[in-house]
Protein backbone atom coordinates (compact mmCIF):
# COMPACT_ATOMS: atom_id res chain seq x y z
CA UNK A 1 0.00 0.00 0.00
CA UNK A 2 3.01 2.37 0.61
CA UNK A 3 4.65 1.11 -2.40
CA UNK A 4 5.20 4.40 -4.89
CA UNK A 5 2.42 5.94 -7.07
CA UNK A 6 2.31 6.46 -10.98
CA UNK A 7 0.42 8.34 -12.67
CA UNK A 8 -2.52 6.57 -14.27
CA UNK A 9 -1.90 6.04 -18.13
CA UNK A 10 -5.07 7.49 -20.28
CA UNK A 11 -6.21 3.58 -21.28
CA UNK A 12 -6.87 3.26 -17.41
CA UNK A 13 -7.74 6.70 -17.31
CA UNK A 14 -10.64 6.21 -20.10
CA UNK A 15 -11.27 2.44 -18.44
CA UNK A 16 -12.82 4.58 -15.02
CA UNK A 17 -13.92 7.13 -17.08
CA UNK A 18 -16.28 3.86 -18.91
CA UNK A 19 -19.26 4.87 -17.09
CA UNK A 20 -22.07 4.98 -19.59
CA UNK A 21 -23.17 9.22 -19.24
CA UNK A 22 -26.83 7.96 -18.40
CA UNK A 23 -25.29 6.03 -15.51
CA UNK A 24 -25.08 7.19 -11.24
CA UNK A 25 -24.02 6.18 -8.20
CA UNK A 26 -26.77 6.80 -5.52
CA UNK A 27 -25.54 7.61 -2.38
CA UNK A 28 -26.41 4.57 -1.01
CA UNK A 29 -23.26 3.10 -3.33
CA UNK A 30 -25.59 1.28 -5.92
CA UNK A 31 -24.75 2.09 -9.54
CA UNK A 32 -27.75 3.04 -11.31
CA UNK A 33 -28.70 3.24 -14.89
CA UNK A 34 -30.70 6.24 -15.31
CA UNK A 35 -31.42 8.26 -18.87
CA UNK A 36 -30.22 11.91 -19.01
CA UNK A 37 -33.08 14.17 -18.68
CA UNK A 38 -34.11 16.18 -21.47
CA UNK A 39 -33.82 19.49 -22.40
CA UNK A 40 -37.57 19.89 -23.37
CA UNK A 41 -38.72 18.08 -19.94
CA UNK A 42 -36.62 20.33 -17.89
CA UNK A 43 -38.01 23.46 -19.68
CA UNK A 44 -41.61 21.96 -19.28
CA UNK A 45 -40.90 21.59 -15.58
CA UNK A 46 -38.67 25.27 -14.89
CA UNK A 47 -42.48 26.61 -17.19
CA UNK A 48 -44.91 25.36 -14.84
CA UNK A 49 -43.18 26.10 -11.43
CA UNK A 50 -42.62 29.52 -12.66
CA UNK A 51 -46.16 29.87 -13.35
CA UNK A 52 -46.97 29.13 -10.00
CA UNK A 53 -44.66 31.07 -8.46
CA UNK A 54 -45.74 33.91 -10.14
CA UNK A 55 -49.03 33.78 -9.51
CA UNK A 56 -48.33 33.42 -5.54
CA UNK A 57 -46.10 36.21 -6.37
CA UNK A 58 -49.42 38.50 -7.95
CA UNK A 59 -51.40 37.11 -5.07
CA UNK A 60 -48.93 38.28 -2.43
CA UNK A 61 -48.40 41.70 -3.81
CA UNK A 62 -52.20 41.92 -4.15
CA UNK A 63 -52.64 41.03 -0.69
CA UNK A 64 -49.82 42.94 0.62
CA UNK A 65 -51.16 46.34 -0.91
CA UNK A 66 -54.31 45.86 1.19
CA UNK A 67 -52.92 44.77 4.27
CA UNK A 68 -50.46 47.52 4.47
CA UNK A 69 -51.73 50.37 2.63
CA UNK A 70 -51.29 52.69 5.20
CA UNK A 71 -47.31 51.85 5.17
CA UNK A 72 -44.84 54.49 3.78
CA UNK A 73 -43.20 54.23 0.41
CA UNK A 74 -39.96 53.05 1.86
CA UNK A 75 -42.09 50.01 4.22
CA UNK A 76 -43.52 48.87 0.85
CA UNK A 77 -40.78 48.39 -0.68
CA UNK A 78 -38.79 46.56 2.07
CA UNK A 79 -41.90 44.24 1.58
CA UNK A 80 -42.27 43.67 -1.57
CA UNK A 81 -38.35 42.87 -1.46
CA UNK A 82 -38.58 40.75 0.92
CA UNK A 83 -41.56 38.84 -0.78
CA UNK A 84 -39.95 38.76 -3.61
CA UNK A 85 -36.95 36.89 -2.11
CA UNK A 86 -39.04 34.73 -0.45
CA UNK A 87 -41.14 33.34 -3.73
CA UNK A 88 -38.15 33.37 -5.73
CA UNK A 89 -35.59 31.94 -3.20
CA UNK A 90 -36.87 30.94 -0.05
CA UNK A 91 -39.90 28.87 -1.91
CA UNK A 92 -37.88 26.84 -4.16
CA UNK A 93 -35.41 26.33 -1.60
CA UNK A 94 -37.21 24.77 1.11
CA UNK A 95 -39.77 22.51 -1.46
CA UNK A 96 -36.80 21.12 -3.04
CA UNK A 97 -35.17 19.95 0.37
CA UNK A 98 -38.24 19.00 2.10
CA UNK A 99 -39.20 16.90 -1.03
CA UNK A 100 -35.36 15.77 -1.69
CA UNK A 101 -35.12 17.41 -4.81
CA UNK A 102 -38.99 17.64 -6.27
CA UNK A 103 -41.08 20.48 -7.12
CA UNK A 104 -44.26 20.80 -8.46
CA UNK A 105 -43.10 20.77 -11.98
CA UNK A 106 -40.73 18.04 -11.62
CA UNK A 107 -43.60 16.54 -9.87
CA UNK A 108 -45.56 16.35 -12.73
CA UNK A 109 -42.57 15.73 -14.88
CA UNK A 110 -41.25 13.02 -12.95
CA UNK A 111 -38.42 14.29 -12.37
CA UNK A 112 -35.75 14.64 -9.34
CA UNK A 113 -32.40 16.66 -8.59
CA UNK A 114 -29.71 14.63 -7.17
CA UNK A 115 -26.27 14.83 -6.22
CA UNK A 116 -23.92 14.31 -9.07
CA UNK A 117 -22.97 11.18 -7.74
CA UNK A 118 -26.50 9.79 -7.38
CA UNK A 119 -27.14 10.54 -3.76
CA UNK A 120 -30.34 12.61 -2.69
CA UNK A 121 -29.97 16.48 -2.37
CA UNK A 122 -29.19 18.56 0.67
CA UNK A 123 -30.07 22.37 1.93
CA UNK A 124 -26.90 23.26 0.59
CA UNK A 125 -27.33 21.70 -3.04
CA UNK A 126 -30.88 23.29 -2.87
CA UNK A 127 -29.47 27.06 -1.58
CA UNK A 128 -26.93 27.45 -4.16
CA UNK A 129 -29.75 26.18 -7.05
CA UNK A 130 -32.27 28.45 -5.95
CA UNK A 131 -29.29 31.32 -5.29
CA UNK A 132 -28.01 30.83 -8.83
CA UNK A 133 -31.43 30.12 -10.45
CA UNK A 134 -32.53 33.54 -9.08
CA UNK A 135 -30.39 35.51 -11.71
CA UNK A 136 -30.22 32.66 -14.83
CA UNK A 137 -34.02 31.96 -14.29
CA UNK A 138 -35.86 34.87 -13.00
CA UNK A 139 -33.60 37.60 -14.10
CA UNK A 140 -32.53 36.67 -17.43
CA UNK A 141 -35.60 34.72 -18.07
CA UNK A 142 -34.06 31.45 -18.07
CA UNK A 143 -31.70 31.97 -21.39
CA UNK A 144 -28.35 30.80 -19.43
CA UNK A 145 -30.20 27.83 -18.45
CA UNK A 146 -31.79 26.68 -21.27
CA UNK A 147 -28.15 27.24 -23.22
CA UNK A 148 -26.12 25.69 -20.65
CA UNK A 149 -28.82 22.74 -20.60
CA UNK A 150 -28.17 22.44 -24.60
CA UNK A 151 -24.43 22.04 -24.48
CA UNK A 152 -24.14 19.81 -21.25
CA UNK A 153 -24.34 16.31 -21.75
CA UNK A 154 -26.89 15.97 -18.52
CA UNK A 155 -28.90 19.11 -19.32
CA UNK A 156 -27.12 20.71 -16.39
CA UNK A 157 -28.21 24.38 -16.29
CA UNK A 158 -25.29 26.96 -14.54
CA UNK A 159 -27.26 26.13 -10.57
CA UNK A 160 -26.76 22.54 -11.62
CA UNK A 161 -22.66 23.24 -12.52
CA UNK A 162 -22.69 25.26 -9.00
CA UNK A 163 -24.03 23.27 -6.55
CA UNK A 164 -23.17 19.62 -8.13
CA UNK A 165 -26.23 18.07 -9.11
CA UNK A 166 -27.87 17.10 -12.16
CA UNK A 167 -31.72 16.12 -12.61
CA UNK A 168 -32.53 12.70 -13.56
CA UNK A 169 -35.81 10.96 -14.71
CA UNK A 170 -37.58 9.15 -12.14
CA UNK A 171 -39.83 6.20 -14.39
CA UNK A 172 -37.28 4.36 -16.08
CA UNK A 173 -35.72 1.09 -15.63
CA UNK A 174 -32.62 0.55 -13.60
CA UNK A 175 -29.75 -1.61 -13.62
CA UNK A 176 -28.78 -2.10 -9.90
CA UNK A 177 -25.58 -3.39 -8.98
CA UNK A 178 -24.68 -3.76 -5.39
CA UNK A 179 -22.04 -1.52 -3.60
CA UNK A 180 -18.31 -3.00 -2.07
CA UNK A 181 -18.98 -5.17 0.97
CA UNK A 182 -16.63 -4.13 4.20
CA UNK A 183 -13.47 -6.02 3.95
CA UNK A 184 -13.06 -7.76 7.27
CA UNK A 185 -10.62 -6.56 9.29
CA UNK A 186 -11.06 -2.70 8.23
CA UNK A 187 -14.76 -2.54 9.77
CA UNK A 188 -13.71 -1.48 13.18
CA UNK A 189 -11.17 1.28 11.42
CA UNK A 190 -13.62 2.82 9.04
CA UNK A 191 -16.25 3.36 11.56
CA UNK A 192 -13.70 5.37 13.22
CA UNK A 193 -12.46 7.26 10.88
CA UNK A 194 -13.30 10.83 9.70
CA UNK A 195 -14.42 10.99 6.03
CA UNK A 196 -16.47 14.45 5.75
CA UNK A 197 -13.71 15.42 3.58
CA UNK A 198 -14.05 13.02 0.84
CA UNK A 199 -15.90 14.73 -2.10
CA UNK A 200 -18.49 13.04 -4.08
CA UNK A 201 -16.57 13.25 -7.14
CA UNK A 202 -13.75 10.66 -5.64
CA UNK A 203 -16.02 8.57 -4.10
CA UNK A 204 -17.18 8.29 -7.84
CA UNK A 205 -14.29 7.50 -9.55
CA UNK A 206 -13.69 5.01 -6.71
CA UNK A 207 -16.75 3.18 -6.88
CA UNK A 208 -16.11 3.35 -11.24
CA UNK A 209 -12.70 1.54 -10.26
CA UNK A 210 -13.54 -1.29 -7.57
CA UNK A 211 -16.06 -2.48 -10.55
CA UNK A 212 -13.86 -2.23 -13.28
CA UNK A 213 -10.76 -3.75 -11.60
CA UNK A 214 -11.25 -6.88 -13.73
CA UNK A 215 -11.06 -5.01 -17.12
CA UNK A 216 -7.93 -3.25 -16.14
CA UNK A 217 -4.12 -4.63 -16.59
CA UNK A 218 -2.32 -5.12 -13.61
CA UNK A 219 -0.22 -2.59 -14.15
CA UNK A 220 -3.22 -0.34 -15.20
CA UNK A 221 -4.62 -1.68 -11.87
CA UNK A 222 -1.70 -0.77 -9.63
CA UNK A 223 -1.31 3.03 -11.35
CA UNK A 224 -5.13 3.88 -10.73
CA UNK A 225 -5.19 2.90 -7.36
CA UNK A 226 -2.22 4.06 -6.12
CA UNK A 227 -3.70 7.21 -7.31
CA UNK A 228 -7.34 6.99 -5.91
CA UNK A 229 -5.81 6.37 -2.59
CA UNK A 230 -3.19 8.57 -2.35
CA UNK A 231 -6.01 11.11 -3.41
CA UNK A 232 -8.22 9.31 -0.58
CA UNK A 233 -5.53 9.62 2.10
CA UNK A 234 -5.57 13.01 3.00
CA UNK A 235 -9.35 13.19 3.39
CA UNK A 236 -9.57 10.18 6.09
CA UNK A 237 -8.17 10.23 9.32
CA UNK A 238 -6.60 8.19 11.06
CA UNK A 239 -5.12 6.49 8.23
CA UNK A 240 -5.76 2.53 7.78
CA UNK A 241 -3.61 -0.07 8.56
CA UNK A 242 -0.05 -0.55 7.19
CA UNK A 243 -0.38 -3.57 6.15
CA UNK A 244 -4.09 -3.50 4.45
CA UNK A 245 -4.46 -4.16 0.96
CA UNK A 246 -4.71 -1.27 -1.38
CA UNK A 247 -8.19 -2.31 -3.05
CA UNK A 248 -9.22 -3.21 0.42
CA UNK A 249 -8.68 0.29 1.98
CA UNK A 250 -11.07 2.12 -0.91
CA UNK A 251 -13.55 -0.50 -0.88
CA UNK A 252 -13.90 -0.07 3.15
CA UNK A 253 -14.12 3.89 2.76
CA UNK A 254 -17.35 2.93 0.17
CA UNK A 255 -18.76 0.83 2.36
CA UNK A 256 -18.24 2.96 5.22
CA UNK A 257 -19.60 5.94 3.23
CA UNK A 258 -22.71 4.18 2.25
CA UNK A 259 -23.34 2.85 5.67
CA UNK A 260 -23.28 6.43 6.85
CA UNK A 261 -25.67 7.93 4.31
CA UNK A 262 -27.88 5.10 4.57
CA UNK A 263 -28.12 6.08 8.48
CA UNK A 264 -28.25 10.16 7.81
CA UNK A 265 -31.58 9.81 5.22
CA UNK A 266 -33.54 7.21 7.56
CA UNK A 267 -32.61 10.12 10.48
CA UNK A 268 -33.88 12.46 7.61
CA UNK A 269 -36.70 10.31 6.76
CA UNK A 270 -37.50 10.01 10.41
CA UNK A 271 -37.59 13.69 11.27
CA UNK A 272 -39.71 14.61 8.13
CA UNK A 273 -42.29 12.08 9.24
CA UNK A 274 -42.56 13.58 12.64
CA UNK A 275 -42.61 17.55 11.50
CA UNK A 276 -44.60 16.62 8.05
CA UNK A 277 -46.40 13.20 8.38
CA UNK A 278 -47.92 13.77 4.89
CA UNK A 279 -44.50 14.37 3.41
CA UNK A 280 -44.58 11.13 1.85
CA UNK A 281 -46.90 12.14 -0.69
CA UNK A 282 -44.80 14.69 -1.91
CA UNK A 283 -41.68 12.93 -2.40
Amino acid sequence: MTSPSHTAPESAKRALRGVDDDRMVTGEGVLIEVPATSVGSLVLAALLDAVVLFIALIAGFIGLAAVASGASQAQMDIMSLLLSVTMMLAVPVAVETFTRGRSLGKFVMKLRVVRDDGGPITFRHAFVRGLVGVFELWMFTGIPAVISAMVSTRAKRLGDFAAGTYVVREETSMQLVPGPLMPPGLADWAARADMTALPDGLALQIRQYLTRTDMLTPMARYQVGQSLLQQTLPRVSPAPPANAPLDAVLAAVLAERRRRDALRMRRDAELRQRLLPDARHLS
